[in-house]
């Protein structure tokens, strides 16, 4: 499962797609974490999401989501 999280939103956030198919616009790790358990990855929450191979952070560093 190739996930991507896009860059900040301006007003906050970042979209998180699997395969380009978007799964929601995330404010947080635990978003990150739902959208991906909710696509059916088992065990999502066990995740290292800074450190998976399967995630890429795009735009800015992993776990920076922009102003709330």
């Amino acid at each position: 499962m190739k996930v991507a999280v896009q860059r900040p939103a301006p007003g906050g956030g970042r979209s998180v797609t699997v395969a380009d198919v978007p799964l929601g616009l995330a404010h947080s790790d635990a978003d990150v974490i739902e959208f991906l358990r909710r696509a059916g990855l088992e065990n999502a929450e066990d995740l290292v999401l800074g450190d998976s191979p399967d995630i890429e952070w795009r735009g800015a560093p992993a776990h920076e989501y922009g102003a709330i």
